[in-house]
């Protein structure tokens, strides 16, 4: 990630971001409702909202972002919300310092703001980090084939396919009107030598 990223996105943080409701979405809610707790990683996880519900729900959750603003924010919450999370300022196109397996790992609105290199490294730590029976819960903008600025192609959910099965797919509309969906991957499982 770029040094101008990480300051233009830090710079977000000294105000509320548009993207930081405060709130876990249903999607989000409803997979808690049906599994049981285990390893939880959030990735890009801002002011860790979704680490502190994580917590909430009995799961040992690690949230990551490259915004050390956004990182003391999510301290501060969750210390306020009397939780324990691991929150750590790190690049998720390189999570050096996280060890898997998790039996979650959650995107929402992270992956669809990486350029091609990047979402090539994020995948390959994806299948490093997820449990071989984990899931991968994703929320993406999509944006127009020759248009700008971030959201993700339709053949972006292509780069997946090598090693994740597509379980779930639910379209949307999030801000502004854009194309969204939420995706839900599982490992494919890994064939044994006949």
């Amino acid at each position: 990630m770029s040094f101008a990223r990480r300051i233009f996105f830090n710079l977000f943080y000294f105000g509320r971001p548009p993207w930081d409701t405060g709130i876990s979405p249903p999607e989000l809610l409803a997979f808690l409702a049906s599994h049981p707790p285990g390893r939880a990683l959030d990735l890009g996880c801002g002011t860790g909202t979704n680490v502190i519900t994580l917590a909430r729900h009995g799961w040992q959750a690690t949230g990551v972002d490259f915004s050390s603003r956004a990182m003391r924010i999510a301290r501060r919450k969750a210390r306020q919300a009397g939780v324990a999370a691991d929150l750590r300022v790190e690049d998720v196109t390189r999570l050096e310092g996280i060890a898997g397996p998790f039996d979650l790992i959650l995107d929402i609105g992270c992956f669809h703001g990486l350029d091609s290199a990047g979402m090539q490294a994020y995948i390959r730590n994806l299948d490093r980090l997820l449990a071989p029976d984990g899931t991968f819960l994703m929320y993406a903008f999509f944006r127009e084939e020759l248009g700008s600025g971030p959201g993700m192609l339709p053949s972006d959910l292509e780069r997946f396919s090598s090693l994740f099965d597509l379980v779930q797919r639910e379209h949307g509309t999030g801000r502004r009107e854009r194309p969204s969906v939420w995706l839900t991957f599982n490992k494919k499982p890994v064939l044994e030598p006949a």
